[in-house]
């Protein structure tokens, strides 16, 4: 490597030395040398005359100041220096661009026969030389010119102002937003599409037209996309009062994209794997993915866009907000409890894995390489339950008051999120001032439970002890505002009011210290705790449950919720217990009672289907390799599937009854008939593994009449390795071979085969017609879902999983080093695993490392494994 890349801190932030308040680009479109025009109104704010603006891969043609060609100026390794400016000024530059030879999918790139651009974090740099940071906002005016046959719809942000045709097949579309932005929201896409329109009134009255641009025969799977939207706007006004701002919202869905979506001003470019569905074609969870998607781009319009943010380390004020703003829209729209257990097994899977990693960071970081390595669950789903804390502590009410003044304040602004703290606590009165370490703090705080129950003078006492383990990145750690939603029952399950000094009190407590005692009084029978209800706050829970109070829990909870995690933690317990007996030679073992208990549950005629099928469901070795210092890879995987097997065989007839009765004569995605569908394919894929599983497997293949049961029917035999896998595998690719979107599905599938020859079936498909290393949707589909999610394989002793990783992140360590940078996190963890696996994996970040063009984004995340 040449230059060893450097580290930012957040303490050395310092204010732009110029503004620019207004630009206006021109951009003439071809494949390879497409011209870029910026002209900007400059005004100096420090004493400085030299302007530094930012760059790469730029072919600098001219620059002008005030109309007058500029020679004072230095070209430098990213970056262009304009010297002996004026104090105001109008700054033209000129620049060259190939957007066909960008792989990297940041700035200006095509997608398939489409020009679009993705800006967040530092793309525009690749566009134009500029002031590429938050804080620099701007009234942009662009202008597009591309062939007309080739490119009829030429977008951009804000209102379409102007048009015309020019000489040669050509043609231009100018575009104004009113509203200041950064240079990281600015979007600019030209294409041929296929559009679905629609109107959206506002609150006040306004009309806005709203169109979804899709490729050329994809109309047909637009429709839940504009649904999904017009239901955000309306959420976003009732729950919020918060108004859309200009005449029209666009958004365009492209095959090639690094992220999930990308919030442009009135532009909205998303990776169409969060657009396009149809019953055909995409699952309930693409449906749901979908509407949540859409939903989190939408509400970006005021938290990210309105109010942006000062600098990226501040990342976590628009994304963690807008996380806690889409689930709040998906859990208002469908069920609550379903919601919220899916937001949490996030949490205690993947986040907690990376608090636990050399990449542990808090929501608001204090260092950084590579920018983009900080688009991470810390910062947006960690992020997400520091924003719902604070709703805790506040309620609704208070919450949204504190959301009124941050508007008032900050409306037009580049914020930070101390800014938004500072709203919530000023217009609810209560102090947030310890509550601010959840924002500089790293690592996963453990609360330990003790309780105490006195018959004489009834009462019971909760001890609650928290503490957070050093992190690489910070040893000391201080003790938290941790609050610890609480409620007791009688053992008849009724709730006991909670009581303290003679006087009510509310049900959660604020855990302020590293150890503190609450009393309650007036407790007249031992009680059974439901603790940290709703998962108040993002912590490990440890509490000596028993058994039998668990299996109450899981009956006489009132909190949903707190069912399902009554039945989690009741399986955790046997999971744990069940790998130090495999470890010592002995079998997998279940009790009755625990058995019982899930029966009860499959039985039960008061719950949801859907929230039946999440009891129903069992961690995930990622969230069960949480609990260990070090991981043991087969004792781990061989309980997990043991205890499956046990459940399948000793539940067969309730789960065959479920299975034979929900099966639904027609396709519909609203919520009932999703819940259906879930319990009905969770029973398959128990059922899988027992000796009916291949028949039930293959005939829901033969009668699917949607994409659920289709992916269902084959994940049940890819997972049970039944003998009908490469039959519907077969077939499935047959069929769909022709759309890579829908090949996603079949190569995730490839990529989690617990099959022994796993590997080479994956160096196999990526041979396949419809699959490409240069696109993100498909590497992430097989390379990353064998990286992440087959466990036993790439964790195989022989070290092939982790050459093949190391082979990957090489090649594209040239072609995408963001996405190469995605795919790497498995790698980082390796410390978590025996010697020999250590040894074998240290061995390919050591390789990465020595590598002469390791780009930053690989660079930051390999350093910091090998020196933790």
């Amino acid at each position: 490597m040449a230059q060893t890349p450097q580290a930012k801190y957040r303490k050395d932030y310092q204010s732009p030395s110029h503004a620019i308040t207004d630009i206006d680009l021109t951009f003439d479109l071809y494949d390879n040398d497409t011209t870029v025009v910026a002209t900007s109104k400059v005004k100096q704010l420090k004493e400085s005359t030299t302007l530094r603006l930012e760059g790469e891969d730029l072919k600098l043609k001219s620059i002008h100041v005030n109309g007058e060609a500029w020679t004072a100026y230095d070209e430098l390794e990213g970056a262009l220096e304009i010297h002996q400016l004026p104090a105001e000024c109008e700054l033209t530059i000129e620049t060259l661009i190939d957007p066909e030879a960008n792989t990297a999918l940041e700035g200006l790139y095509k997608s398939g026969g489409a020009f679009c651009t993705q800006c967040e974090a530092e793309g525009f740099r690749r566009i134009t030389y500029y002031m590429d940071r938050p804080d620099v906002l701007a009234k942009y005016t662009t202008k597009v010119i591309a062939d007309k046959g080739q490119y009829p719809f030429l977008l951009s942000n804000g209102n379409r102002i102007d048009q015309g045709d020019l000489d040669g097949g050509r043609h231009w579309v100018q575009w104004q937003d009113p509203h200041p932005k950064p240079a990281y929201l600015f979007a600019l896409v030209a294409g041929d599409f296929d559009v679905l329109r629609d109107k959206f009134v506002t609150q006040s009255g306004r009309n806005v037209e709203l169109e979804i641009f899709v490729d050329k025969g994809n109309l047909d799977r637009a429709p839940h996309a504009m649904t999904s939207l017009i239901n955000s706007m309306k959420w976003d006004e009732e729950r919020f009062g918060l108004e859309y701002d200009l005449d029209i919202y666009m958004i365009v869905a492209v095959d090639f994209f690094n992220m999930g979506a990308m919030e442009n001003k009135g532009l909205n470019i998303f990776n169409s794997k969060f657009v396009l569905a149809n019953e055909k074609t995409a699952t309930d969870t693409d449906y749901l993915g979908i509407e949540a998607v859409i939903g989190h781009e939408y509400f970006h319009n005021w938290t990210g866009n309105r109010v942006t943010c000062r600098d990226w380390f501040q990342l976590s004020l628009k994304e963690g907000l807008t996380v806690f703003r889409d689930q709040e829209f998906s859990s208002d729209l469908g069920s609550r409890a379903v919601n919220r257990i899916n937001n949490v097994r996030i949490i205690r899977g993947p986040q907690f894995a990376e608090d636990a990693s050399p990449m542990s960071h808090p929501i608001r970081p204090d260092k950084v390489i590579e920018m983009n390595n900080f688009y991470t669950l810390t910062v947006y789903e960690k992020g997400s339950e520091v924003i719902r804390m604070m709703h805790t502590l506040l309620g609704e009410e208070g919450f949204q008051a504190g959301m009124k003044l941050y508007f008032e304040r900050h409306d037009g602004t580049a914020a930070t999120c101390e800014d938004f703290v500072a709203a919530m606590e000023d217009a609810s009165g209560i102090s947030l001032k310890q509550f601010r370490l959840w924002y500089s703090q790293s690592g996963t705080p453990t609360v330990k439970v003790s309780s105490d129950y006195n018959a004489a003078e009834q009462t019971y006492s909760l001890t609650v002890e928290q503490s957070t383990e050093p992190t690489q990145d910070q040893a000391d750690k201080q003790a938290l505002h941790i609050p610890f939603d609480v409620e007791l029952y009688t053992q008849n399950g009724s709730v006991i009011e909670l009581r303290c000094n003679n006087e009510p009190v509310h049900n959660v407590l604020d855990v302020t210290q590293a150890k503190q005692t609450f009393v309650f009084e007036n407790v007249a029978e031992k009680p059974v705790p439901s603790l940290l209800r709703e998962f108040s706050a993002p912590v490990k829970l440890e509490y000596d449950y028993s058994d039998e109070e668990l299996i109450f829990l899981m009956v006489h909870a009132r909190n949903e919720f707190a069912r399902w995690d009554a039945g989690q933690m009741l399986l955790a317990k046997y999971i744990r217990a069940n790998v130090a007996k495999v470890q010592e030679g002995q079998e997998v073992e279940l009790s009755d009672a625990v058995v019982d208990a899930f029966r009860g549950v499959l039985l039960s005629k008061d719950l949801e289907p859907a929230f039946i099928a999440e009891v129903l469901s069992l961690p995930s070795f990622n969230e069960v390799s949480g609990w260990y210092k070090q991981v043991d890879v087969d004792a781990v995987t061989k309980v997990l599937k043991a205890v499956k097997v046990i459940l399948a065989t000793q539940l067969n007839d309730e789960l065959s009854a479920i299975y034979h009765s929900s099966k639904q004569a027609a396709y519909s995605i609203d919520h009932a008939a999703i819940g259906q569908r879930a319990l009905r394919n969770t029973a398959l894929s128990f059922l899988a593994y027992t000796e009916q599983g291949d028949e039930l497997a293959k005939g829901q293949y033969a009668d699917a009449n949607n994409m659920t049961d289709t992916i269902a029917a084959m994940s049940a035999a890819n997972s049970a390795q039944l003998e009908c896998r490469e039959s519907l595998m077969q077939d499935y690719s047959d069929k769909w071979k022709h759309d890579g979107l829908v090949m996603d599905k079949w190569f995730a599938l490839q990529g989690t085969n617990p099959a022994e020859n796993v590997l080479d079936v994956i160096k196999q498909t990526m041979g396949h017609e419809a699959f490409s290393l240069k696109n993100p949707n498909r590497t992430r589909s097989l390379v990353g879902s064998f990286l992440n999610m087959n466990p036993v394989r790439f964790h195989a002793k022989s070290g092939e999983g982790y050459k093949f990783a190391g082979e990957i992140l090489r090649e594209l360590n040239s072609s995408n080093p963001q996405v190469a940078s995605r795919l790497i996190d498995p790698l980082l963890k390796f410390r978590k695993y025996d010697e020999q696996r250590q040894a074998l994996i240290k061995a390919e970040l050591e390789a990465l490392k020595s590598m002469d063009n390791l780009a930053k984004d690989l660079f930051e995340k390999v350093t910091k494994a090998l020196e933790s």
